[in-house]
């Protein structure tokens, strides 16, 4: 229907015309969105990562996984070569592998693991030194992390909360290798990026992580984490406590 000169609304009541809006449909730039309402993950894969520079965070790294069909019997997914690719240039092969199934409808986090600062230096300094030159994190001594779905699809936000650095939020959508596509990606995480994880959709959520240091919970701070709290009713809670 074109627009025309009348008023289309006059039909209607005086009050629910003054409270009329019109949403906007144009798309905001791609770093607007990774910014704000989140973008898929083959999204920021495609695009040119300069023009991204404004709102990554500094040590995050987002890289393609393949994901191979084999007719008739399922898949083959491929995540990373010690000696290739991303983690060969950050020098970054983890220590300990896990794995984590999140349910329909549950979340992870925040969570944030401290980035090692040695006593005799400025924490803000020091960490802008280090980020600068890629691969050169003290692997022994902090927890990073590089993580991946092999099923379900999930929402993660990220957010740069380290000592003198820009606060910068990443947010994106990951596919598990059962939906074959762009969104089938892995994430390095740095220490002192607080992440989050949503699950998707009404299907459980596997998840299969490496972290550059064995489990340690002393690692492991927490923010606004009690999402991960599922509370008993009121009332049995009430009974419990008579």
């Amino acid at each position: 229907m074109k627009k025309s000169g009348r008023d289309i609304w006059r039909g209607l009541q005086p009050g629910v015309t003054s409270a009329l809006i019109t949403r906007d449909y144009r798309a905001p730039a791609l770093s607007t969105q990774l910014a704000g309402v989140g973008v898929e993950a083959g999204q920021i894969i495609s695009s040119k990562r300069r023009s991204l520079a404004g709102v990554w965070i500094p040590g995050v790294e987002i890289f393609p996984r393949a994901i191979h069909v084999q007719r008739h019997r399922g898949l083959f997914g491929e995540f990373a070569r010690r000696d290739q690719g991303v983690l060969a240039d950050l020098k970054f092969w983890p220590k300990q592998w896990a794995t984590a199934r999140m349910y329909a409808n549950t979340a992870k986090g925040f969570h944030v693991h401290p980035p090692f600062i040695p006593e005799e230096e400025d924490a803000a300094r020091w960490l802008r030194r280090r980020s600068a030159k890629k691969g050169s994190a003290n692997y022994e001594a902090e927890q990073w992390d590089v993580m991946f779905f092999v099923q379900g699809r999930v929402e993660m936000i990220l957010r740069d909360v380290r000592e003198g650095f820009r606060r910068r939020i990443m947010h994106f959508f990951i596919d598990g290798d059962n939906h074959r596509g762009p969104n089938n990606v892995a994430v390095v995480i740095p220490p002192g990026v607080a992440h989050a994880l949503r699950v998707e959709g009404s299907e459980d959520a596997i998840m299969v992580y490496g972290t550059s240091t064995n489990f340690e919970p002393d690692f492991e701070g927490r923010i606004a984490s009690e999402v991960e709290s599922a509370l008993l009713p009121e009332s049995w809670r009430s009974f419990l406590a008579e």
